[in-house]
This record gives structure tokens, C-alpha cells and sequence, in this order.
């Protein structure tokens, strides 16, 4: 009886331990780095908890901390999410650079994270607040859909059970419900042509994008087939060609300065991300195939001038209504041999796509359907028409902003003449693509001012660019707003 009273007492010592060492890093987490009780409450509800930067603030040592000792803390006190040392949100212990990551939905893909120990005063309270623009959370979108119950799916448990939707269609488990709604939305935006194509789904256009050059390599050709793109080309392109190291393609760099005689393919981003520009293909070559990421051709972005008619089109819900979270994107698609491999490509990776999802993304798309119809009855207004007037109103504050300091500028976009909407603009692209006039390294000097973005060399130029998201929340877009102006060096 002694030696079991005496093991118990062991066995809970230990655990007093463990929950004191528990409760000291907690404490140590929130002490050195949210004293500011405000600034926690505004970060936890916003994207900074979706991205890297908290994990190098758990990790990374107070700002009065030397290197030596926070290099013991980090060998003997390192934290891991849900207890698992290979997941995502932990440290190697003998490496304190966060791990790479970079997915459509735009996650940050920069290795590191640092800090200001003393960032500049500015008018939006006090010491600066971290605002986390590096990647393109759609979450501007969030007031219009609020108000939309129509939009609401109910799904019983015995529904979307089995794997296929349509064995007749070529992309077997594309609901017949989101080729409707796809065909429709197309035809009354007039971004597309939907006829004489295929409709591939795909978990976001990440995944359609991936099969799509997986369709267009060659198993028979010597080596690789080359993929290239433009500078600036979408930062995620490198990444997702060369992730699986297939032997069947391989990331081949900018477009504009690529002159071998080998089987390539370009891809045509337009509007592109990051710097807004329309786009055509500029390697002139006769092996080449074209994919066009069409992602931002709708009209809150840019004029629609014609209904786009090429081989490969990617589409996204993630930017064309702002559902990120629903992971749906779909492919146009001339070539039916093309589309039947890009299929085989998503069945083997996924086994198809939700229906779940797919069953949303139609609702969705149907209700912006159907608001464009009320729009022009003049009953209520349009997805288009309260989205083009906010990135209107977003992208006039951010120039203001730009324009009251010496030290940024912006691109201006030619203005054309939108078949849909009739007005008369210039681009509103997703992203604005800054310039620091007077700094070598720009996403290095805003991160000091705690302005966190993406700096040029992950799109394939100068580190003088960055790019910063015109999608988040109204809180966070209005201090970067008043953040901007108020840098001085």
C-alpha cells in the first residue's frame, strides 16, 4: 500500500510539473508579446492567427532577450500544436526558421518571421498593431454575404454519399448543379465562353492547375516539359510545378527571357497577380501551350472587354465571390482528351471534390446570378455592383494614403470601357503592387512598421515590390491606411 501511495505521489509531482511548465510558457507567449490586452482581442478573430507570424512569436525570444539564451529556451521548452512534432505549427529543435508554406489561398510563403522592438508611433493607437496582408483572405466579402440567407444549404446525412455525380460527364463527379450555375454566371457576365468546353472541378484552382499541367507534359520527350510565366508571375507557380519532382515538368523561370527550342508551357495570368496588368503570352515559340489563370477576370476587378476563348481556363470561387474556405475552382477546357486527364489527375489525387462544396458553390453562384437579374429590374443591388464599389472606394483610400508620402508608389492602369457594367475604369486588382522609392528591401521595411507582406523575389522581381492584399477586413485596411503615411524612414 505504501509503494502504490508512493508512486502516486511520483506520478503527480510529475504532472504538477508538467502543468507549471505548461502554464510558464503560456505566460511567457502573452506577457512579451500581447501585453496590449486590445491588441490581442483585434488579432484573434483576424487572418495574423492564420499565418506563420504567431508561431514565430511562441518561438522567437522577447526583444530584450540575448541569442544564447533564448537558444536554450528553444532546445528545452519548445511548444508543439496538439502534441505532434511533424505537424505544420511546430519547430524543428535544432532549427528556429519556420517551415515553408504556400497553398492558393494564398498562405505566406516566407521562411522566417522578425520583428520591431521599436516601431514607429502611429495615429492608430499608440504602439502598432501587426497587420497581416501577405496573402489574399477574401474576407472584404464577408458584409454582402451576410445578409444573403438565400444562400443557406441544408444538407441531410444521407445525401452526397456516394463518389460519382454524372458517369456520362467526362469529369464524373462534377454536380450537374455547378455546371448549371458555372454555364449561367458566364453567360451573363460574358468573361467566358462556356460552349464548345468541358467543365473540370477541382479543389481550387491550385489543384486544376496542377492537373493541367500534369495533361499537357509529355510521359515521351527526353526531359521535362519547361513551365513559365511571365514577371511578375503568382508566387505559388515554382512551388506547385516543382513540389511532387514528377520528371514530367519542371519550373523554367520567366517567360520574357526563356528562348529554347523544348516543349513549354505558359501560363497567361490575367488580370495578373501580383501586379494587376492584363496579360497576353510573350514566348513566340512553336511548342508552347497556353493555360490562362483567369481568376480576376470579373468585373469588380477589371472591365470586361470580350468573353474569353482559350484552350485552358482556370476559374476560382475563392476571388470571383470570395468563398476561399469552399475550395472550388473549375477548369474550361476545349480538348476533350485534355479534360479526360486532367479528371484522371484529380481522381487519383483526390477521388474527386466535394459534393458538399460543389452543391454551395453553385447556390452561391446562382444567388450573384440572380442579383445581376434584380439589379437590372432595379429591385436591389448586384454582387458586382457593391464589390466594383468598394474596391473603387478601397483602391481611392490606398492611393491617398500612397500619395501623402514620398517614400511609395503605385502602378495606374489604363481605363476601358466594361461590356457587363457599361462603366468606364481602370483595373482594381486584388492586390496592390507598392513600390518602396527609397529602400532596397520593401517587405524587410514594412515588416518594421509591422505591415506584413510579400516582398518582389518571391514573384520573380526586384525586392523594391511588394505585394499587400486590398481583400481583408475593413479594421485591418483602414490601418494600413493610416499606417502608410505616417512612415517616415
Amino acid at each position: 500500500m505504501v509503494e502504490v501511495l508512493f508512486s502516486l505521489k511520483n506520478v503527480l509531482v510529475v504532472s504538477l510539473a508538467m502543468n507549471m511548465c505548461l502554464l510558464w510558457q503560456i505566460s511567457y507567449f502573452y506577457y512579451y508579446y500581447y501585453d496590449d490586452v486590445d491588441a490581442l482581442r483585434i488579432t484573434s478573430s483576424s487572418s495574423f492567427w492564420n499565418t506563420s507570424s504567431w508561431r514565430a512569436r511562441l518561438h522567437s525570444p522577447p526583444p530584450s532577450s540575448s541569442s544564447a539564451t533564448h537558444q536554450n529556451n528553444n532546445n528545452n521548452n519548445n511548444i508543439c500544436l496538439n502534441n505532434n512534432n511533424h505537424d505544420d505549427g511546430c519547430h524543428n529543435n535544432n532549427n528556429n526558421k519556420l517551415r515553408k508554406t504556400d497553398e492558393n489561398s494564398e498562405l505566406p510563403p516566407t521562411a522566417t518571421t522578425s520583428f520591431s522592438s521599436t516601431p514607429a508611433p502611429t495615429p492608430d493607437g499608440g504602439e502598432s498593431r501587426v497587420i497581416n496582408l501577405d496573402h489574399g483572405d477574401p474576407t472584404m466579402y464577408e458584409n454582402f454575404w451576410k445578409h444573403k440567407e438565400e444562400t443557406t444549404v441544408v444538407t441531410s446525412s444521407w445525401q452526397h454519399i456516394s463518389y460519382f455525380s454524372d458517369v456520362t460527364n467526362v469529369c464524373w463527379f462534377l454536380e450537374p448543379q455547378l455546371v448549371s450555375a458555372i454555364t449561367r454566371l458566364h453567360n451573363v457576365v460574358g468573361n467566358a465562353v462556356t460552349e464548345g468546353h468541358h467543365i473540370v472541378v477541382g479543389t481550387g484552382s491550385s489543384q486544376l492547375y496542377q492537373a493541367a499541367i500534369y495533361a499537357l507534359s509529355s510521359p515521351y520527350v527526353s526531359g521535362p516539359t519547361n513551365v513559365v510565366s511571365a514577371a511578375p508571375f503568382y508566387s505559388s507557380y515554382p512551388l506547385m510545378t516543382d513540389y511532387l519532382k514528377s520528371g514530367l515538368h519542371k519550373w523554367a523561370g520567366d517567360a520574357n527571357v526563356f528562348n529554347k527550342e523544348e516543349p513549354y508551357i505558359e501560363l497567361v495570368t490575367s488580370p495578373n497577380n501580383p501586379d494587376g496588368f492584363t496579360r497576353q503570352d510573350v514566348v513566340k515559340g512553336d511548342k508552347g501551350i497556353l493555360i490562362h489563370d483567369l481568376a480576376y477576370y470579373w468585373p469588380q476587378y477589371t472591365p470586361i472587354v470580350l468573353a474569353a476563348d482559350y484552350d485552358i481556363m482556370l476559374f476560382t470561387v475563392s476571388k470571383s465571390t470570395g468563398h476561399a474556405g469552399s475550395r472550388i475552382g473549375w477548369a474550361l477546357v476545349k480538348d476533350r482528351e485534355i479534360a479526360k486527364k486532367m479528371t484522371a489527375f484529380i481522381e487519383i489525387n483526390t477521388i474527386g471534390v466535394s459534393k458538399d462544396s460543389q452543391i454551395r458553390a453553385a447556390k452561391i453562384l446562382q444567388t450573384v446570378a440572380d442579383t445581376c437579374d434584380h439589379a437590372h429590374q432595379k429591385q436591389s443591388e448586384s454582387f458586382f455592383d457593391f464589390s466594383y464599389k468598394l474596391m473603387t472606394e478601397r483602391w481611392n483610400k490606398i492611393r491617398e494614403a500612397v500619395n501623402k508620402t514620398e517614400l511609395f508608389s503605385l502602378p495606374y492602369f489604363p481605363v476601358e470601357t466594361c461590356a457587363f457594367s457599361g462603366r468606364t475604369f481602370g483595373q482594381l486588382p486584388a492586390f496592390a503592387w507598392l513600390k518602396c522609392e527609397k529602400v532596397g528591401d520593401c517587405e524587410s521595411f514594412l515588416r518594421k512598421h509591422k505591415i506584413h507582406t510579400r516582398g518582389g523575389k518571391h514573384f520573380g522581381a526586384s525586392t523594391e515590390y511588394v505585394r499587400i492584399s486590398m481583400l481583408s477586413r475593413d479594421s485591418e485596411f483602414e490601418l494600413l491606411t493610416q499606417r502608410l503615411p505616417a512612415i517616415i524612414s
